[in-house]
C-alpha cells in the first residue's frame, strides 16, 4: 500500500486502508485478533460474508495484509525522511529519529496491533513481517554505523545504541495521547535529544 502522505513524511492525515483493513485495524485494536470474528469485519466494512472472503482467504491473510500495510508505511516514510536530509550521519539520524516519533505519535493504533499482534500471525506470516520490520532496524543501525565511523557519534556500542534508540521512538505509542501536555514538535526536540544522547552525539 503507497501512502498519500509520502511526499511528505511529516505529513499525517486519516490511515489509507482498504475497508476490510480498516476495520480490521479497528476490531483488532479493541478486541483483538482471536475475539474478532470475519463477521464482525463483514459487518464493519459493509460487506457480506462472502464479500470478505472475495478479497481475502482467511482471517490470518487479513491479519498479515493489515500489518504489512503498517509495516510498509513507516518505510515509505522511513525512506522519504533520509532522502530529504544531507548526506550526513547526524542529520540522517535526527531525521530518521523524527520520523520514527512522529509514526508512533500519529499512527499509535496501527503500532499497538503490529506490536500485540504478531503473536497471532502464523510461523511463515511471522517470518515474512518480521523481515520488513527488520528492515526498519537496519536503516537506523547504517545510520548509527555510520556516525560511529565518522566520529559524530561516540557510543563504543552502535548496534545496541540503535535498538535502544528504536525502543525510545517506539514506546511513545504506549503513552503519547492528541490531548496530552506536550506538543507534537515540542516531543520530538525532546526526544531527539535523548535518542542522540543515546549514540554519544557530539554537541
Amino acid at each position: 500500500m503507497t501512502s498519500p502522505d509520502a511526499e511528505d513524511w511529516r505529513a499525517y492525515g486519516p490511515p489509507s486502508l482498504p475497508r476490510v483493513l480498516d476495520a480490521a485495524l479497528q476490531r483488532f485494536a479493541e478486541q483483538g485478533y482471536h475475539g474478532t470474528s470475519i463477521r464482525d469485519l463483514a459487518a464493519d466494512a459493509g460487506l457480506s460474508v462472502p464479500g470478505v472472503y472475495h478479497h481475502y482467504r482467511s482471517k490470518q491473510e487479513i491479519l498479515l495484509a493489515l500489518m504489512m500495510a503498517v509495516m510498509d508505511e513507516l518505510l515509505e516514510r522511513s525512506a522519504a525522511a533520509l532522502a530529504s536530509a544531507p548526506d550526513d550521519p547526524s542529520a540522517q539520524f535526527d531525521v530518521l529519529v523524527e520520523s520514527l516519533l512522529r509514526f508512533h505519535m500519529f499512527r499509535r493504533r496501527q503500532a499497538f496491533v503490529a506490536s500485540s499482534e504478531i503473536r497471532s500471525l502464523a510461523p511463515e506470516n511471522r517470518r515474512r513481517y518480521v523481515e520488513r520490520r527488520d528492515e526498519q532496524q537496519r536503516m537506523l543501525d547504517r545510520v548509527v554505523v555510520a556516525g560511529t565511523d565518522a566520529r559524530a557519534f561516540g557510543t563504543p556500542y552502535p548496534v545496541d545504541a540503535s535498538r535502544a534508540v528504536a525502543s525510545l521512538c517506539v514506546g511513545v505509542a504506549s503513552w503519547y495521547r492528541d490531548d496530552g501536555p506536550l506538543e507534537p514538535d515540542e516531543l520530538v526536540r525532546r526526544h531527539l535529544v535523548l535518542a542522540r544522547g543515546l549514540v554519544g552525539a557530539a554537541g
